[in-house]
């Protein structure tokens, strides 16, 4: 199983249907591939710093395995042979599960969380796990574990995050699959910022171990038929989600629906979260840029006036630092101290919040849910930002790198994790200085594959995308 290369894209490159083609036609072997994306890792990793777990004679032994099944014409699953990695915070049997934290004690765990196990059960080869910041609660790579992750775009920016070495890798080409996770924006916000595709999608829509309100599991690949791909694998029951849907038999493959999807939709534009920081003007541009797009595909766009609010920003930043602040208090005085200073200081400033303070600060999350509905329920689907601005340097742990102002970028996303709405960012153009920026596509409660259908349809009417970026010389 053999390919002329000098006549076909790099082998790292090719998308997740490519090589499942390849493979059926024995013009590619699960082997290559890997080896091919193990050296793209290598070449990228001394800058990049998104993988943990990256044991490439693991994930060689993996992709000789699906070489013999395919020979045998007796694939495992949907994914077979298809290069992939899990973020750090879903579990792999036998590997620790550090949270991004020193303070984190390393127990191997003892089964693979529902994603992992969909993805092995479905035949993919796990190249790597990727990097996330201290116990997810940073749009960076910040982290006291893993060494700090970077842009592929530009080296002096950070990846975002909480999904911080996932969305670095898929932009800088470890293979075609990546999973991550989101519970105000974790996916979203590395896809704005690194240029990729990612969908939130509706709460309980894959199964996740832990379930938490807002907490949802994605797809972040380079386009959106590796991420309909994925769902089809990902949305698989799993009964330890006790807040997952009922399953459905999803038609994913019908992502693609062409242009004329769009044909006839009210779309709501929202070029302002209500809160947060303001959106920055190359921002706006872009989006509009888009909105125009919408328009001369057939759409009907329409501004929809902004429904958060800050007090439901605020509301929810409190509630988290109780959480977090009870969390650290709970761990011996050692561990607590090898957490990120800035989100010790975060935490901890909620440790003066009385009863009625925090009880308050609780609404505030079905408050933004119901805002949430009733601002969208005018409109087939939502665009707006993914973020109101770029992404920033690297070394901060957030783009005011003031933990009591920490989470005045996720205006956009976090309304969407609360309502339960699937939302995907896709790249829609580039800074001035070469920074992707990302164009949030929501949808109603359950339109996950709508949702993918109308980024598929964005897709093909997008501005010319730019190359990938390219591993630095050594």
């Amino acid at each position: 199983m053999s390919t002329d290369t000098s006549t076909t894209p790099a082998l790292h490159e090719l998308g997740a249907h490519a090589l499942l083609q390849a493979y059926r036609e024995r013009s590619l072997s699960p082997v290559e591939v890997t080896e091919a994306v193990i050296r793209q890792i290598e070449c990228w990793e001394p800058a990049l710093c998104a993988t943990w777990l990256f044991r490439p004679e693991q994930a060689l032994d993996q992709a000789r395995a699906s070489e013999a099944r395919w020979l045998k014409g007796q694939p495992q699953g949907l994914l077979d042979g298809v290069p992939g990695t899990l973020k750090d915070n879903i579990a792999t049997a036998g590997d620790p599960t550090p949270l991004g934290s020193a303070a984190v004690s390393l127990v191997p765990a003892a089964a693979d969380a529902p994603p992992a196990a969909r993805l092995k059960e479905a035949g993919a080869v796990i190249v790597s796990k990727t990097t996330m910041p201290d116990y997810g609660m940073l749009s960076s790579g910040l982290s006291t574990f893993h060494p700090l992750s970077r842009n592929p775009w530009d080296l002096s920016k950070g990846p975002g995050g909480s999904s911080a070495g996932a969305g670095a890798a898929a932009a800088a080409g470890y293979g075609p699959l990546h999973v991550g996770t989101d519970i105000g924006g974790s996916l979203r916000l590395p896809a704005g910022w690194c240029g990729i595709y990612s969908l939130k999608p509706s709460l309980g829509r894959i199964p996740i171990d832990p379930p938490f309100t807002g907490r949802a599991a994605g797809p972040m690949t380079r386009t959106v038929a590796d991420s309909a791909l994925m769902m089809a694998t990902l949305s698989l029951p799993d009964a330890r989600d006790t807040m997952s849907l009922p399953y459905q038999d999803i038609a994913w493959d019908q992502f693609d629906q062409g242009v004329d999807k769009l044909r006839g939709l009210r779309i709501g534009l929202l070029l302002d979260a209500g809160c947060g920081l303001p959106v920055e003007p190359e921002i706006r541009a872009a989006i509009e840029r888009a909105a125009a797009l919408f328009e001369q595909a057939g759409a009907r766009v329409e501004p929809l006036a902004p429904f958060m609010t800050q007090a439901m920003l605020d509301g929810m930043d409190h509630y988290w630092r109780m959480r977090s602040h009870l969390d650290l208090s709970a761990l011996p005085a050692a561990q607590a101290d090898r957490v990120l200073p800035y989100i010790r200081q975060w935490a901890d400033s909620a440790a003066g919040f009385d009863g009625p303070h925090v009880f308050n600060a609780s609404q505030q999350f079905h408050l933004t849910r119901l805002a949430a509905v009733k601002a969208c329920s005018a409109f087939d689907y939502v665009i707006s930002p993914t973020s109101p601005m770029p992404a920033f340097a690297a070394e901060l742990p957030s783009p005011t790198n003031d933990p009591l102002h920490g989470l005045e970028h996720i205006g956009f996303t976090v309304p969407f994790n609360m309502s339960e709405q699937p939302a995907a960012s896709i790249n829609c153009g580039y800074t001035q200085s070469g920074l992707p920026i990302g164009l949030q596509i929501a949808g109603a409660r359950f339109d996950d594959l709508g949702v993918l259908q109308v980024s598929r349809a964005f897709e093909l009417i997008r501005d010319a995308q730019r190359p990938w970026p390219q591993p630095p010389e050594t």
